[in-house]
């Protein structure tokens, strides 16, 4: 019976690391999604949708198929996400436009966001209370290095060549999401040998799987996010951050926001029901993994987009600038989690978040000619990714030490769940004021032409002309780092409530 657990802890793992993975895999290649999909360099606002489509489906879906799951059992809800993430990941890979990439991953988002839960709850019928850490341990490692690996995987399968089969195209970025059809497949049938029946283990928790869902919360949630999202992103951030919409949506999304928290305090039924947990700490410790979420996906994102618009690097190239950020994010995790053990997981995520602030600090200090800064990037990248990832070990133990045993599950979806959210509303919040800062920038320039003008002159305007856009695209991307700089100082302010240790 250990031995059948602990293959189903593997597999369940491994489902959660898929999604994990391509919750970050566009990271490497969003530049080349976009020139792919018609998106010029200069109206990179139109690709933020590829990323926050995913994390949104990805948030609303939690807690929701989670609570499915309890009704209708581990083993087919699994496979059903399984089967949607490859229907999403078959509509990315076909896609030539805008409209159809977004809607691919936003279907991968909904299918992956429910494997994390699921999973969990799976833990709980499978292993009996006084064991239940350690298997809640492994699945959150495997979410944590879904982002830490998600970067680089995508840069090198980016790397397959470009192979075209009746008229598709397999390698390039494709290959991102072609790769996910076998992947699910085996997935697929390891969940149907390992995983028990819904019938064995409701017998095992000793519950019936059948139960109430609650469906006005997951639609206030979803809505929520969705108007917030909507009211931050804007197509046309030449004369204004937030687009015409803007405001009214953004309030309707608050409204919504304070609908879903009524109707989770006064419901039977709940998403996340955390009953009997301290509020104040509890609180303090989401807002932690908000602001650390948005923190992590700004900086994944932008780093990116830095190596490749001003060092001209390659996909795979500019990641392995970013992996002096991935790979300090583990090696904090692993000493945050030792450092906490013996001085307290307040102090630990408080000097993690002020270790983070100074790096992103010197970020914002990055000079134009990054070229020959190369030990300054990869300090700041270092001691970023060291800060943030002190602060994982600390959250994940001061949520699971506020809450009762029973509901350590729930209790560490909702760290996750608190630190997607930071990310979506994170990356549309600071994309919707740092593209806007990029056209104000550039309002003045006109793209020289070579027509009426001697070569040599041609080439000379042609070469101010990308200074002054590679100018304009260096102050947007300090000016980001700066703006992440003081989201972890706030972050290490709201660390300072976490819960002392008795």
């Amino acid at each position: 019976m250990r031995r059948a657990r602990r293959v189903a802890l593997g597999v369940g793992g491994a489902v959660v690391l898929l999604a994990a993975l391509d919750a970050y895999v566009v990271v490497t290649v969003l530049l080349d999604i976009a020139t792919d999909v018609g998106i010029p360099t200069n109206r990179l606002e139109r690709a933020t949708p590829v990323v926050t489509g995913f994390l949104l489906g990805y948030i609303a879906a939690m807690p929701l198929l989670g609570q499915l799951s309890d009704r209708y059992g581990r083993r087919p809800l699994i496979h059903a996400c399984l089967a949607a993430f490859a229907v999403g990941s078959v509509l990315t890979a076909l896609a030539s436009g805008e409209v159809m990439v977004v809607a691919g991953r936003t279907i991968q988002g909904i299918a992956g966001g429910a494997l994390l839960p699921i999973t969990m709850a799976l833990i709980g019928d499978l292993w009996h209370e006084h064991e239940r850490p350690v298997a809640l341990g492994a699945v959150g490692a495997a979410q944590e290095l879904g982002s830490a690996l998600g970067p680089l995987y995508g840069g090198v399968l980016a790397l397959l060549p470009s192979t075209m089969v009746f008229g598709i195209e397999l390698g390039g970025w494709h290959a991102i999401f072609w790769i996910n059809l076998p992947l699910a497949a085996l997935a697929a049938v390891a969940v149907h040998l390992t995983v028990p029946s819904p019938r064995v283990s409701s017998g095992l928790s000793g519950q019936a799987s059948a139960g109430r869902v609650d469906g006005v919360g997951g639609a206030l949630l979803a809505l929520s996010l969705a108007l917030l999202v909507v009211g931050l992103y804007n197509p046309d951030p030449a004369t204004t951050v937030l687009p015409p919409w803007g405001l009214p949506v953004i309030a309707a999304g608050v409204v919504a926001g304070a609908a879903f928290v009524w109707w989770e305090i006064r419901s039977k039924v709940r998403l996340l029901d955390l009953t009997g947990t301290r509020k104040g700490p509890l609180l303090a410790t989401l807002g932690v993994s908000f602001l650390t979420g948005a923190a992590l996906l700004i900086t994944m994102v932008f780093v990116q987009f830095t190596a490749q618009t001003l060092l001209d690097l390659e996909t795979l190239d500019a990641a392995l600038v970013l992996a002096r950020f991935l790979i300090a994010l583990p090696v904090g995790a692993l000493l945050g989690g030792l450092l906490a053990r013996r001085l307290g997981d307040r102090v630990v995520a408080v000097a993690g978040l002020i270790v983070a602030t100074a790096g992103y600090g010197v970020m914002s200090r990055w000079p134009l000619d990054l070229a020959n800064a190369g030990l300054m990037v990869d300090l700041a990248l270092i001691v970023a990714g060291l800060g943030l990832g002190l602060v994982i070990a600390p959250v994940s133990a001061a949520v699971l030490r506020v809450t009762p045993a029973t509901q350590h599950g729930v209790a560490s979806a909702a760290v996750v769940v608190a630190r997607m959210m930071g990310m979506l509303i994170g990356i549309a919040g600071v994309s919707a004021w740092g593209f806007h800062r990029f056209q104000s920038l550039t309002a003045g320039l006109d793209t020289p032409l070579p027509v009426g003008v001697e070569p040599a002159v041609y080439a000379k305007q042609l070469s101010e002309y990308l200074a002054k856009v590679d100018a304009a695209l260096h102050l947007e991307y300090t000016e980001m780092f700066f703006v992440t700089a003081l989201i972890c100082l706030l972050g290490a302010v709201v660390a300072a409530f976490l819960p002392r240790v008795r």
